[in-house]
């Protein structure tokens, strides 16, 4: 491959000054500049990134690390933050945790390796890797969180408003007559250490309702296990009337489930989920959703680590966006089954 002598050997320049034309343009002549565009492009030559990375500390590119990339919400997240990004000149290097702080300290480890400019991080759930992403910032690199918020984080944010969206979904479902509703999966503060899930006990509480211990299980946020604990909790002798799924992943485990039980929405139960993933529109009925507006939310996340990166100093920032309920007939009062509310 032809390296920046070669260029200049080619356009008749100084190796400076043909860098001089990649990285400071506008200070050579236009006749300079247009030889060593053309000696470029007939030696089809590359810029060594990494070089560059080593020479300025950081390179050009920002780390993304999702909890899920077969998620519909991280896949959008990806998508609108690489094309935001890349408007503004960064590249996007992607990993997907699966939702594991062990997976991901591999992920922060090559990330760091590589000279990132930037980190922005949908944290998974365990032992967190809060002192690590600390160092990573010590040594300049911009850090942004969202999604999800290591405990005790103190970096910037983007997230959704997780308590005020459960309670919009509680107060739906109180209002159709529901008192046996579970949620799919409880809070655990390292298997499941979610904002949806820990505000649940205290919002169902201030609509005076207790959560059924019968109802309660911890699990890891995946639809399989939304799935198995489905079953588990229409075999209870007292099931519940509605189920509250905290991400569309658990609400698709979920919907398997009833469906092979031979039950209706809403007749036989209710179900309401959050995020609006393609599917929930597709069946009949449609699912009851809490809408994230993800690309609003993937925008914010992007511009807010170029911010980060262009002035180091800057107070930490904290977004929080609305949901929206969009009620499309999976919910409705409990009437059937028996059922005792």
């Amino acid at each position: 491959m032809a390296n920046i002598t070669d260029v200049a050997r080619r356009a008749g320049v100084s190796p400076t000054t043909a860098k001089r034309a990649i990285n400071n343009p506008e200070l050579l002549a236009p006749a300079t500049l247009k030889r060593v565009k053309r000696a470029i492009a007939q030696l089809a030559y590359e810029p060594d990134q990494r070089a560059a990375a080593l020479r300025s500390g950081h390179s050009k590119t920002i780390g993304l690390i999702v909890g899920n990339i077969d998620e519909p919400f991280f896949a959008s997240l990806i998508r609108v933050i690489s094309r935001t990004l890349r408007a503004q000149g960064y590249t996007l290097l992607v990993a997907d945790n699966e939702y594991d702080t062990r997976n991901e300290l591999e992920q922060l480890k090559t990330f760091q390796r590589n000279r990132i400019a930037g980190l922005i991080l949908r944290s998974g759930y365990g032992k967190p890797n809060l002192k690590y992403v600390q160092r990573m910032k010590a040594n300049d690199t911009a850090v942004v969180e969202v999604d999800f918020l290591m405990p005790e984080s103190p970096f910037s944010h983007v997230m959704l408003d997780n308590t005020r969206c459960m309670k919009l979904g509680l107060e739906y479902l109180h209002s159709l007559g529901h008192k046996r509703i579970a949620t799919l999966g409880s809070y655990h503060e390292t298997i499941l250490p979610d904002e949806r899930t820990k505000a649940f006990p205290e919002l169902m509480a201030d609509l005076g309702l207790a959560v059924s211990e019968a109802y309660e299980r911890i699990i890891h946020p995946t639809s399989a296990e939304a799935y198995r604990i489905t079953h588990e909790l229409m075999n209870l002798p007292e099931p519940p009337t509605a189920l509250f799924a905290t991400t569309g992943n658990l609400a698709s485990g979920a919907f398997q489930a009833l469906r092979e039980r031979g039950l209706e929405l809403p007749q036989d139960i209710s179900l309401l989920s959050f995020d609006n993933y393609p599917w929930t529109h597709m069946v009949a009925p449609a699912i009851d959703v809490i809408a994230q507006p993800v690309e609003d939310m993937s925008i914010a996340a992007a511009e807010m680590i170029v911010r980060e990166i262009e002035t180091p100093d800057r107070p930490a920032e904290q977004v929080r966006f609305p949901g929206t309920l969009i009620k499309r007939g999976s919910c409705a009062a409990p009437q059937a089954m028996n059922v005792i509310v």
